[in-house]
Formats: structure tokens, sequence, C-alpha cells
């Protein structure tokens, strides 16, 4: 039928129709309404994301710039990126108010809520309000990078305090060095305060209260909702804690005596053998059991066999290229900092970007030979291979389904890295092998890992929930830390706080305004994928025991989940590799069954908590 025919059989109808039929019931002016504004919104999105990839490119260089040489100057090119990247960000944040997401297409009502709400530190649009906030944050991040205090006569840095704090067995040394290391923090106190009063001044112009609830906004769910979804995944795991916690303050006291660390009560932090006692694998050889030990130290078998900083990466890179994902390009290895350059002031902080949103993959370490770096790299090349998988979405899906995922897939790689995976890479003998009853050896070096980390992580953004909500002002901003960990992770300073503490400025995330939820939602999600992954490869044995190098079958329905970014609401992407669209805290417990059995016989008679 041509056109003439076809304007003229509708016109014909609508006679016929208008003799019985009122015309509004004909023609849905909202509907029309929501059609209009859909186009135009399209129209919008297409703008923004185009725009938004260009700013993105140039300030992600500006930024690496910074990170790998800190200068005068560098500062101030990264400082006058990150204004234009948030007033660019900000403005259409804001244009996008106009749209009623409620009636528009789903793509589309996700895409602008996701311009809405991600923004992590967002500026107000009044004038010189963008430059004030990127000056303050770029000021900061170099703050804690070049931070040093004297130590012995010495300047040291956090590389090198970090070090002795987790390989000395002296209180008075640990006392000395964590201190040392969190005086670097009280010139920071100022900036940041000023900095939150200005992004909650942004995130209150796009539409949320504060930031923290901005912030909660970005997992699919109300804020509230999200709350109370940490709340249960913390219940799950916290009696695990509590058994651990108890274990290893008795192994201290036994250790250095009730002067020093007490039989009940909290722990003193400087004694777990991490600066901000998030992670205690490095006390090992005080809490150890005395079941069958291991027949190897991991850190020692990089030494002799010759491992570097970039064989370690190399092999990371061949975990992924088993389970037949594509190596890493050449760029690389030509443009990634893997070790701490010399004669430059450099940001050591681990951490994996991508600066052109496709191929120019890269990771900024300060790479050691050890056991913990070798875990590291596995996991920030996680992050490589995520950013890598999703490079082919549109721009605003271009990240993980939400921010736990982008830290779950490294570590969740990194649970791989068993006895099986030692021998299959040469790194131990099949003689070496742990015999089943090391399991709780085994066992016990993975959760002073895995689970000591868990409250730290509630911690950290608890306390900046507070901060950001204005419960938690200035002047209470080191007293409302140090209340938080104890209550969450059973630990206290290593002895009074000066006045001027600002202790949460000594943690890099607090500065480097990195949301933290994302690290507790990763370690609860990281045993879900290992035990999906293991249930795919047919494991049958021990959850601690599996790995998957190797499993190109796994690895294709691993890349599958990593290729949809965040193009659909996490639930959907969750449910396609495991079968739940729930976290769920329960493959933790079955992957420390056997340590929890041995953690609460050793406990009996014990006075645990604090």
């Amino acid at each position: 039928m041509s056109n003439l025919m076809k304007s003229v059989s509708a016109a014909a109808l609508g006679l016929l129709l208008v003799s019985c039929t009122p015309y509004q019931d004909r023609v849905d002016p909202a509907a029309i309404a929501a059609e209009e504004m859909a186009i135009e919104a399209r129209t919008f999105i297409s703008k923004v994301e185009t725009e938004l990839a260009a700013m993105n490119k140039e300030a992600a260089q500006a930024y690496w710039n910074q990170a790998t040489n800190i200068t005068p100057e560098t500062n101030a090119a990264a400082a006058e990126a990150g204004a234009k990247a948030t007033k660019l960000a900000v403005s259409f944040a804001n244009e996008s108010k106009k749209f009623d997401v409620s009636v528009l297409p789903p793509d589309l009502a996700r895409k602008i809520r996701i311009l809405r709400g991600g923004i992590t530190i967002p500026a107000p649009s009044r004038e010189g309000a963008a430059e004030e906030l990127s000056k303050l944050t770029t000021d900061l991040d170099a703050a804690y990078g070049t931070g040093k205090f004297e130590y012995q006569g010495k300047m040291i840095t956090l590389d090198e305090a970090s070090t002795i704090i987790e390989t000395s067995r002296n209180p008075d040394v640990t006392k000395a060095i964590w201190e040392g290391w969190h005086s670097i923090a009280p010139p920071m106190k100022d900036n940041y305060a000023a900095m939150v009063s200005l992004a909650n001044e942004g995130a209150r112009e796009l539409g949320y209260p504060s930031l923290d609830q901005m912030w909660l906004s970005g997992y699919d769910m109300p804020p509230e909702q999200m709350e109370a979804e940490v709340a249960r995944l913390w219940g799950q795991v916290e009696p695990l804690y509590k058994e651990l916690h108890c274990y290893t303050r008795t192994r201290l006291n036994q250790k250095y005596g009730d002067a020093v660390q007490p039989a009940t009560g909290p722990i003193r932090a400087d004694l777990l053998g991490n600066m901000w006692a998030q992670q205690w694998s490095n006390i090992y050889d005080v809490v150890q059991p005395p079941t069958a030990p291991l027949k190897y130290d991991v850190t020692e078998r990089l030494v002799q066999q010759g491992y570097t900083p970039i064989k370690m990466v190399e092999t990371a890179e061949a975990f992924f290229v088993s389970l037949g994902l594509d190596p890493l390009p050449q760029t690389f290895w030509e443009r990634s900092m893997i070790v701490r350059p010399e004669g430059k002031e450099v940001q050591c902080h681990a951490s994996a970007w991508n600066l052109d949103d496709e191929e120019d993959v890269r990771i900024k370490m300060c790479t050691e030979v050890n056991s913990e770096d070798f875990y590291t790299v596995h996991h920030e090349l996680g992050h490589n291979y995520y950013q890598r998988a999703y490079k082919d979405q549109d721009f605003l899906f271009k990240n993980g389904a939400h921010d736990g995922f982008h830290e779950a897939i490294g570590d969740f790689i990194s649970l791989s890295i068993t006895p099986e995976y030692f021998k299959q890479i040469g790194l131990i003998t099949a003689e070496e092998m742990p015999a089943p009853e090391s399991d709780t050896a085994l066992l016990m070096q993975t959760a002073l890992d895995k689970i000591a980390f868990l409250p730290f992580a509630i911690s950290v953004d608890s306390w900046r929930w507070g901060v950001l909500a204005g419960e938690s002002p200035p002047e209470n901003y080191n007293q409302s830390w140090t209340d938080i960990r104890l209550k969450n992770q059973g630990i206290i300073p290593p002895g009074p706080r000066p006045a001027d503490a600002f202790d949460p400025g000594a943690k890099y995330h607090i500065p480097g305004n990195t949301p933290y939820l994302r690290y507790f939602l990763s370690f609860i999600m990281q045993f879900q994928f290992h035990k999906a992954a293991c249930e795919q490869a047919g494991w049958e044995g021990p959850l601690h025991r599996c790995s998957i190098y190797g499993n190109k079958e796994v690895g294709a329905r691993f890349n599958e989940m990593l290729q949809a970014g965040n193009s659909q609401p996490w639930p959907d992407t969750l449910e396609k590799f495991t079968g739940t669209r729930e976290m769920d805290g329960s493959a933790i417990i079955e992957y420390f069954d056997p340590l929890i059995v041995y953690l609460k016989e050793e406990n009996q008679g014990q006075t645990c908590g604090w």
C-alpha cells in the first residue's frame, strides 16, 4: 500500500472511531509525551557518552602522570583535568533531571541513573567550586603519596615502614612505626573537612540528602535496603571473625605477656603485622596452629626460583590465559609501573587502570618479590581483564555490575592459588603437596587475610558515612574512627592519640576518596564465585583445595559475566554465573568449616569478645 493510501485509510478509520469513541480514548497524551521524552533522552545520552568518553581519556592520562610522577606540575595538571571532568559530569547530571526515568525505556533509565549517581566526589555547579574541590582532592592524594616520617634518624616511606611492621616482633618498634606513619595524616584534616563540605553540597544539588546516600544509591536498590543488606551479610560471617579474634589474641598474649597484650579485651593494632590491622597473615608465625605445618614458604620459593616483579605479573597473566582469555596487549608491558621508579615521588598504592576505556590497560605498583604481592598482581590483573571484557559496552556501562564485582574478580582468581596451582607452575614439587592434616594451617593463613579483613572493610565506610551525613564533625573525626574500629574489629591504637590525630587519613582510601564498601562486598562474593566455578568444573573435594587454573569451560562463563559490565542490574549478572540473585556469605562458612571447628576447640575456656 502506498504512503498516500496508508494516510487515507488511517483518516477514514479515524472518522469511524469518532462516531463512537472520544478522541482522548484513542490517543494517550502521556504515551506520546513519554515517547517524545525517550527520543530526546536518547539524543542527550548519545552526546553525554561521546563527551564523557573523550574527557575520561584526557583526565585519566593526567591522573596517571600525577600518580607515577608526583610534582607540582603534575599535581596542577591533574587538578585542572579533575575540575574539567567534574564540571562536565555534574552539568550533565543536572541536565538529566528533566527526564523522568520512570517512563523511559530500561536502558535509558539505567544510563541516566548511572549518570546522576556515578560521580564519586561531585562539585557544586557554582563558579569556582569544581576547581576548589579538585585542588583539595589532588592535594590530599599527593600528601598521602609523598608521606614520610623520621625513624632512627632517617626519613622513611610507607613501603619501608610496612616492611618493618610486618616483620618486627618487638612491640616497641611496631608501636613507633605505627605512630610514625599515622603522624603524616593530621595536615590533611582541614582539607578533608573542606572537601566533605563541598562534596555534600554537590550531592544535594544532584538531589541526594548527603554524599553517603549518593554512594549507597549505586546498588540497584534504595540506600536503606543496601545498608540492611550489608548488615545481613556481616551477620553471616561475624561469628567466624570473633572466633579468629579470640584465638589470635590468646597467641599474642602468650608471646608478649599481659603488659603488652592482655588476654582479654581488644587487640593492640600494631601487633597484627599490618599498618591498618586489616589483614593479619604477616603474623602467621605467631599464631600458626601446632598441626602439620606447610613444607614451603611462598616468598622463599619465589626468591629461590629467581622470580622478579615482571615474572610475577607474567605468571598472573598466564593464569587468565589458561582460562581461555587473551594475553595482555604489548602496551601493558610498555606503559605499566610495576616497580618503584628511581628518582620520582610516586603513589605506590597498587591499582589497575584503563586509560582509553578500550585496550590501554595498565597496573601501578611498587611490586616486591613476596607472597603478598604475588596475590596482589593476580588481583590487579582481575581489574584489567574485567576492563577489557566490557570495552565494547556503551560508555556508561563500562564498569562492574557494581563496584564490589570489580574488586571480587581478581580475588576470586586468587582463591585458586592453591598448593595444586603452585605444583602446576613448578613453585613446589609433588612431594611438598600438603597432606589433608595440613588443612588447618592452610586455612589459617587464608583466614588471617580474608576473615580479618571483613570488619575493617565495614569500619572504613561506617566512619565515612557518619562524616558525610554530618553525624561526626571534624573535631570528632579521630574519636569516632577509634570507636568504630573498636566496635567492629576489637582493636585499639598502641597508645593514647594526640589531640590533632587524624588516623583515618593514614589509610589511602580516605584521602584518595575511594568508597570502601566495595571491598566488603567483594570478599563475600569472591567465595560465591569460587564455589560456583568449582561446581562448574566438577570439583568434588574441599572447597579450599579447588583451583580452576587451566579450565577453559569455566573461563568462558567467567568472561561472559565480565562482558556484561554494568549494562544490567547486578542480580542478573550474579545469577548468570552463580545461579543465585542474592549475595551470600554461606560459601565463606563452607570454605572455612574445618578451621571453624579447630578455632572453637582452641577457644574453649577463653573469654572471647571485647
